[in-house]
């Protein structure tokens, strides 16, 4: 094992250090380094007598000292998943590499012009030209013929190779090596699915009949590009705009100042993060750990807008855990405990962009136009997080559907589960690759189950914080919103631990429970909880 760390431990660093300089200088040297250390590390991982040791390991029983134990089902899984050929690996990664740089450096086109996803954005929030609007939203799907091709070819690669390690397809593999149940979880979306159905039919159908009279069409009649997100992910300012809350306000500093007050220094990581626009950069956001350590960086494009806001608030979550996991940990556990446990953390922050009492303290919101604005702010909270949570039911049935068979006609299933859950009607006679747009597919397979979740930890650590730690009252929320207790709380129960434990167990001893659907449903109804 020190051996194995040993090697593997400045490939990583290496690695991290090209892919941040390929997503923000777009140049081809940095990205075929990237390419190639990712590679070898997975060829690490391949190596069949490394394997043969752990299973057998494995076989006898758990180990004595449980965080030998927990080391080796982790490093049992990583080999597992890698017990392929060199030449199966180069492939893979050249594709995934390739695809990656596409997206990075798409620009679509719009009346003759590039234009940035950011400006995509903000036609579909604001302008009421239907032909421009139809003509942004179609923009912003060009990406998809770009990759539809190549992508298919690489689902078809992960699938071939997770059939030779015994598994039926890549997403089955990828859910059970991360210790995720498919059954269960599908089970949880189709219960998700049922909970929201009333909700989602009272909100859709009063958003469709505002956007029939913004429009001055039928409500039949909408489509896709009457919705202010290319993906209707999403929930559009109906009654209020919460843009000018942030117009005139400097976002990174407010993001900093913010984390100090409930007890985070973050300013080092700001310092090292890349937060605007600029040509040849990724157009997307994320949050990078480059050493396990104290090299932290946060990648944004920000303008002066709520989204922005809240994808500050929302990285810099995931930061913040990256940043106060426990360095004297084994390395191998020196990671979050699961991809939905660090969302769960930037969930918890991100929301806040669209909070009331957060908007009053540090947007400096007026605090008799949000008393007068209370309810629409606050249903606009609960509306985002139905519109993520039907969004997100697309996306997971697609890329199980997208793995199960390649080969079916996907731009119809897009459309069959567009709307299935989100109740949006496609474009008549579109038969474009509209899935293959989403930058999620290619670069982050079988991860955006890992949102959903991740919301759903995200509301059982706030009903814990509001209730248990703070202890619940009148002003819990302006106690939220500036307690250091909150850091606290979270650097001492949730953050350190690593991955010395699954998520689950994670979950029940930072809450005091497993992981359940209650507090986002709850949530999502504005039922108080505090």
């Amino acid at each position: 094992q020190e051996r194995f760390v040993a090697e593997l431990q400045p490939l990583e660093r290496q690695h991290n250090e090209a892919f941040w300089l390929a997503s923000t200088t777009g140049e081809t040297q940095y990205e075929n380094e990237s390419a190639r250390l990712d590679a070898a590390m997975r060829k690490m991982y391949a190596r069949p007598e490394p394997f043969r040791m752990l299973s057998q390991l494995r076989s006898g029983g758990p180990l004595a000292d449980p965080q030998l134990d927990r080391q080796l089902t982790l490093l049992h899984h990583s080999h597992r998943a890698r017990q392929l050929s060199p030449d199966m690996i180069e492939r893979q990664v050249q594709l995934e590499k390739g695809l990656e740089s596409r997206f990075n450096q798409f620009r679509a086109e719009l009346q003759g012009q590039r234009v940035t996803d950011n400006a995509l954005v903000e036609m579909l929030r604001t302008c009421d030209d239907l032909t421009l609007r139809r003509d942004a939203w179609e923009a912003s799907k060009q990406v998809g013929r770009e990759v539809e091709a190549d992508l298919i070819a690489l689902v078809k690669l992960r699938n071939e190779g997770a059939r030779q390690l015994g598994f039926a397809n890549y997403y089955s593999m990828s859910l059970e090596l991360e210790e995720l149940d498919e059954s269960e979880m599908f089970a949880l979306f189709d219960e998700l699915e049922r909970e929201t159905a009333t909700l989602w039919k009272e909100y859709k159908g009063a958003l469709d009949r505002q956007l029939a009279q913004r429009f001055g069409v039928g409500v039949d009649a909408l489509r896709p590009w009457h919705y202010a997100d290319p993906f209707f992910q999403e929930a559009p300012p109906t009654e209020l705009s919460l843009d000018p809350f942030y117009a005139a306000l400097d976002l990174v500093d407010l993001t900093e100042r913010y984390f100090s007050a409930v007890g985070f220094r973050i300013h080092d990581m700001v310092q090292r993060s890349d937060l605007f626009e600029r040509p040849g950069k990724s157009q997307h956001a994320f949050c990078m750990s480059v050493d396990r350590g104290a090299d932290v960086r946060v990648l944004c494009n920000v303008t002066s807008s709520e989204r922005w806001m809240g994808t500050l608030l929302h990285e810099f979550g995931h930061a913040v855990y990256d940043q106060h996991l426990d360095p004297e940990l084994p390395w191998l556990l020196r990671a979050h405990a699961h991809i939905l446990s660090t969302e769960a953390s930037a969930m918890l922050f991100g929301r806040l962009s669209r909070n009331p009492v957060w908007l009053r303290e540090w947007a400096g919101a007026d605090a008799a136009a949000l008393a007068r604005h209370a309810e629409p702010i606050a249903r606009a909270v609960r509306e985002q997080l139905l519109v993520q949570t039907r969004w997100q039911m697309v996306m997971v049935h697609m890329e199980r559907a997208l793995y199960r068979d390649p080969d079916q006609d996907l731009r119809a299933l897009w459309w069959d589960l567009v709307e299935r859950f989100q109740w949006v009607r496609r474009p008549e006679g579109r038969n474009a690759p509209d899935w293959a747009a989403k930058i999620h597919f290619t670069v982050a397979p079988v991860y955006y189950h890992n949102y959903q979740l991740g919301e759903m930890l995200a509301s059982q650590l706030q009903e814990h914080l509001l209730r248990h730690v703070l202890g619940g009252g009148g002003e819990v929320w302006e106690r939220y919103v500036r307690s250091p207790e909150v850091a606290e709380f979270l650097t001492r129960e949730f953050f350190p631990h690593g991955r010395r434990w699954d998520w689950r167990e994670l979950t029940r001893r930072a809450t005091g429970r497993t992981l359940e659907s209650r507090p986002f449903v709850d949530d999502l109804a504005g039922r108080p909880r505090a």
